[in-house]
């Protein structure tokens, strides 16, 4: 991991608990508004007691739950980069290409490596071998036939893949499938006599009590408890981010272990942590259960993932974006860019669309609409409801496949040789893109509007106001047009290696 820095990573890393069984707070000096207090009046102290209590131990749940929990031991192999100068050849691991031993191991050769055989007549027994790394995790039985929940980053790139048992006993297990985008596998065991758990029907409530069971530290099967903190948490970690947000302690080698309700059922599969230390701090997360159900679903059936795509890039509604569209709501997924030979785009949907609706159901935002469309099969057709230049109407789009289809972009000379423009204002210079449409930011200004805005040199300018722009001259019409509508911003489509945003530019000169 790197430095000392809030981050989170998955779990390898994690925190104490704090339990609590009853809380008792003092309020005194309350007074309905209006009321007038005099200082001969007695104040009435009032107590506030919670009387809802934690469970006296968790034994009973303990003693039916962790039979079916497994430390999941992964070896895999550590590939080194090799080598060669002045006759002799040695491998090392690898190093970042600005690593100051690199050149030293070039010239020189470290210490303790094998050489060639044919090198100063070293025989074949101090050829290079091939290394292997060992990394442990857990997991669990879903089904009494050796089925297994884990993490897809625990048995990532893993050659062989062992389950350990409660009672120690070892058993090799078969990769069934596993689901990148939301970082779960399916494991499988030979025998059919195995304890398993199920997964929970019902969403944890928060404040609910949760117990975690796993193989922290490869220690063994440990147990720690806490509660709920939050739910529907995105962390960044893929496009369906909809964590349970958990305060038992989780550390190293808890990843792919299950969270437990009260009944015994699998509330969620620990998969990260928030750590500024590396350690333990209190807040772990899970992926929910309902997740876990359809993903482990498909895996078991066909051993990979199929989800509908759209074939966009998508964005928040901000409130300066909307400012800059002349709308109020901020409520729905900005297109940024509609990709070459994509659903979306074969369809008609267009760049700046805001997609409010999915067969009549709301897109609060560009995660939901994610979920939403990752949930239909490919080929479905479906109904979106876009507003478009201020104007709603519908588009139906048939889904591609995510994951076999991808991106270009279209490369045309524009032609244009105008010369650089300068927008004092706004603290841009732009000259128009001679590999394609659009202007060239060639400058920005240090503490202006664009640089506050995140503007970068080389950033390319393709719309404006709603209007494609090939040169300056362009890009100034369109900032004048959007001051004579009032408007306090005028929204730019900005492309940077190859992705594509909608930035709010404020239209008040700013220096």
């Amino acid at each position: 991991m790197t430095n000392n820095k809030n981050r989170v990573s998955t779990l390898g890393k994690f925190r104490n608990a704090l339990l609590a069984s009853a809380v008792t707070l003092g309020v005194a000096g309350v007074a309905a508004s209006g009321a007038i207090l005099s200082d001969t009046q007695p104040v009435r102290a009032e107590q506030v007691q919670v009387q809802n209590q934690g469970p006296a131990d968790f034994t009973g749940l303990v003693e039916k739950v962790k039979p079916a929990v497994v430390s999941v031991r992964v070896k895999s192999e550590v590939n080194p980069v090799t080598f060669q100068g002045d006759g002799r050849r040695f491998s090392m691991p690898d190093l970042p290409d600005d690593n100051p031993l690199n050149e030293f191991f070039k010239r020189f050769g470290p210490r303790g490596f094998d050489f060639d055989d044919n090198d100063r007549g070293r025989s074949p027994h101090h050829r290079n071998h091939p290394r292997f790394g060992m990394s442990q995790g857990s997991g669990f039985f879903i089904s009494q036939d050796g089925y297994i929940v884990t993490n897809d980053h625990v048995v990532e790139d893993g050659s062989e893949v062992t389950v350990v048992m409660e009672d120690g006993k070892e058993l090799p297990a078969k990769v069934v499938g596993v689901d990148e985008r939301t970082d779960l596998a399916l494991l499988k065991v030979d025998g059919n006599d195995y304890t398993y758990v199920n997964l929970s029907q019902d969403a944890p409530k928060i404040g609910q009590w949760v117990v975690a069971v796993g193989n922290p530290f490869g220690l063994g099967g440990t147990v720690t408890a806490g509660i709920v903190s939050a739910d529907g948490r995105d962390i960044g970690a893929g496009p369906y981010d909809d964590f349970i947000q958990i305060d038992a302690p989780v550390n190293r080698g808890n990843s792919g272990g299950p969270t437990f309700n009260m009944k015994g059922e699998v509330v969620g599969v620990n998969t990260a942590i928030f750590s500024p230390s590396g350690g333990n701090v209190g807040i772990a997360f899970a992926i929910p259960a309902n997740v876990v159900s359809d993903v482990v679903s498909e895996l078991r059936k066909d051993g990979a993932v199929t989800r509908g795509w759209l074939g966009v890039q998508i964005q928040p509604v901000t409130e300066d974006i909307a400012e800059g569209l002349g709308i109020s709501s901020t409520e729905g997924a900005l297109v940024a860019d509609p990709q070459d030979g994509g659903p979306a785009k074969q369809a008609g949907i267009q760049a700046g669309d805001i997609i409010t609706q999915v067969d009549g159901n709301k897109v609060d935002g560009p995660r939901e609409l994610a979920r939403m469309i990752a949930a239909y099969d490919p080929d479905t057709k479906v109904e979106l409801t876009v507003l478009r230049d201020g104007r709603e109407r519908t588009i139906d789009v048939e889904l591609g496949k995510l994951g076999k289809q991808t991106a270009s972009a279209d490369s045309q000379d524009s032609g244009d040789q105008a010369a650089p423009t300068s927008l004092e204002g706004l603290g841009l210079a732009v000259e128009p893109n001679q590999d394609g449409d659009g202007v060239v930011v060639i400058g920005v200004d240090s503490g202006s509007a664009a640089d506050q805005k995140g503007f970068e040199e080389g950033d390319v300018i393709v719309r404006a106001g709603g209007k494609s722009v090939r040169n300056g001259s362009d890009l100034e019409d369109q900032i004048a047009a959007v001051k004579e509508q009032g408007r306090k911003a005028v929204l730019m489509q900005v492309e940077r290696n190859g992705n594509s945003r909608f930035v709010a530019l404020p239209t008040d000169d700013q220096g």
